[in-house]
């Protein structure tokens, strides 16, 4: 029993606060997370289909829970998803041709692919908005 008094406290095991996440991680496990999301985003497409195909009455009920600041926080992160895993896919696809390897490119294509998406999907949503894309004419 005296032992364990004079021993110091410390944690039995690392944990992530203590690790340092490289971009390479980090953008790995967000092309992880996306994915999944985006399955989960696939089931709100199929419920907006069968709305649209259901009638005004469904599409009605979709479109007042859509326009809803939650419903566009959700539209926003699947299309942010979408972009982000296409950008990434990207980047996997010029990582199994062989290029990208360096740890300096594989750091900039990884801060590239979250601007990129970020950018992209903001755009989406900019010229949907505003019609720009003809939607509303």
């Amino acid at each position: 029993m005296a032992d364990t008094v004079n021993k110091p406290a410390r944690s039995l095991s690392p944990f992530l606060t203590i690790f340092r996440w490289p971009v390479t991680m980090a953008t790995s496990i967000v092309h992880r997370a996306t994915g999944v999301g985006l399955a989960g985003g696939l089931a709100v497409l199929v419920w907006w289909l069968f709305a649209v195909s259901n009638g005004q009455e469904t599409y009605g009920f979709f479109y007042r829970i859509a326009i809803t600041t939650i419903g566009q926080m959700f539209l926003y992160g699947f299309v942010w998803a979408l972009c982000y895993h296409f950008f990434n896919g990207i980047r996997h696809l010029a990582w199994d041709a062989g290029y990208g390897f360096s740890l300096r490119c594989a750091n900039r294509s990884g801060f590239l692919v979250a601007a990129l998406s970020l950018v992209a999907a903001a755009a989406i949503f900019v010229v949907v908005h505003f019609g720009l894309g003809g939607y509303y004419q």
